[in-house]
């Protein structure tokens, strides 16, 4: 009996530790399809492949939805940006949504189309979408844009989208990056880092293999045949996430369309790191356990591929918390080679190194610009300090949508 005991946690341990390779291998197999185009810098270039005629093909009507809580601060830059890219016929439509500060009165003097939202209780970015798509309804666009209020664009990002759409008839995701501020300290590197690697490397790995792709937020696209009577009024953490579900579910998954890209800036406020952090990771690990499964489930009953694909890609934890628990796995493992067999040991190292060596890959594809060699061996250090996000999705989760105070605002 005592000899029984061992062999059965022995086999119970390398269950648990195998089932840890499902997303280290679809993480790792995206890694190692994609084939990123980059500058002389190192950074990502805007005019990768696929849509090289699109500058010049003429594109359907398209509105812009930008939606703006507090946003008085930066949004003109960010309406100037889309204003540059409109045609004659487009719209661009402010949805200035609970605001107490001066984002409408800036929104028009720009020179959009403003609209305002007061809710006390129905509060978030999917309620301030869900108003603006019933404004626009009663004049629909072929194409409709979201942009948030604290993004620029490059230059013929909006065209590239249209086009991409209407080719297509499905969402399209542009690439969407945050970048680190200059001089940022190693932390709020490795988070850039780790951002090209969840918004830019898995995604383009993901699409060279036929998968569909997670939406953003921002620089998404939607044939208004498709987004205009859907419900879009949720006060959901990831909105985007869930959003693209429901796409891939009604059978027109998001597609990635790198050559058109948006960008941002993290935060320079440590706590407005962390709020931020803390939105999207506990609504990432939110809709992991209550979607991921049954979204599985559903595709393997009606044998989608595209929607199995999806469903593995959404079960991929963050990037710090999947490293994490392979560390924590390998040394369980090596525990219990002293009171039971090798193989729970040899199950998670064998995880471990597919894993050091898909992180080395993207390290060496999207972030030698960000972090030396040294950084990179540093970087699991930082990553002790997420801990606490993470036990406090289990105690305590965020579920409201808080907007992130960016650094140059008091609002």
């Amino acid at each position: 009996m005592n000899s029984e005991l061992p062999t059965a946690l022995g086999a119970v341990a390398s269950l648990l530790f195998g089932v840890l390779w499902v997303p280290v291998t679809v993480f790792s197999l995206q890694v190692f399809a994609a084939r990123p185009h980059q500058s002389n810098q190192g950074g990502p270039a805007a005019n990768g492949g696929g849509l090289d005629d699109s500058e010049s093909e003429p594109r359907p009507r398209l509105a812009v939805l930008v939606p703006a809580h507090n946003e008085a601060v930066g949004i003109a830059a960010t309406l100037i940006d889309v204003l540059s890219q409109l045609n004659a016929g487009d719209r661009l439509l402010v949805v200035a949504d609970n605001c107490s500060d001066a984002t409408a009165d800036v929104a028009r003097h720009c020179g959009a189309e403003v609209i305002e939202r007061q809710h006390d209780t129905l509060r978030g970015k999917g309620y301030a979408l869900d108003f603006g798509l019933q404004h626009l309804a009663t004049v629909p666009p072929e194409v409709l844009i979201v942009v948030d209020a604290d993004c620029s664009l490059d230059a013929c990002a909006l065209q590239r989208l249209a086009v991409a759409c209407a080719r297509t008839q499905r969402p399209v995701q542009g690439l969407y990056l945050m970048h680190a501020p200059v001089n940022a300290p190693l932390g709020r590197r490795v988070a850039a880092f780790a951002w090209r690697v969840k918004n830019w490397l898995r995604p383009l790995g993901a699409s060279r293999l036929g998968m569909p792709c997670p939406l953003m937020g921002t620089g998404m696209a939607f044939p208004w045949m498709l987004i205009g009577g859907m419900s879009l009024a949720t006060a959901h953490l990831v909105e985007d996430m869930k959003l693209g579900i429901e796409l891939a579910r009604a059978g027109s998954p998001p597609l990635f369309v790198p050559e058109a890209k948006v960008n941002s800036m993290f935060p320079l406020a440590r706590e407005a790191v962390q709020a931020q952090r803390a939105r999207w990771e506990h609504g990432h690990l939110s809709m992991l356990l209550t979607e991921g499964p049954s979204l599985l489930g559903r595709a393997l009953v009606a044998w989608d591929l595209r929607l199995a694909a999806m469903a593995l890609d959404l079960m991929v934890p963050p990037l710090t918390l999947l490293l994490g628990s392979v560390l924590l796995a390998v040394a369980t493992g090596v525990v219990m080679l002293l009171v039971a067999s090798a193989l729970p040991a040899w199950v998670a190292c064998g995880c471990l190194t597919l894993m050091l060596v898909a992180i080395a890959r993207a390290w060496w594809l999207v972030g030698r610009d960000l972090l030396s060699w040294g950084d990179l061996l540093r970087a699991p250090a930082h990553a002790v300090l997420k801990i606490p996000l993470y036990l406090k999705f289990i105690t305590n989760r965020q579920k409201e949508w808080v907007r992130t105070e960016r650094h140059d605002d008091n609002s």
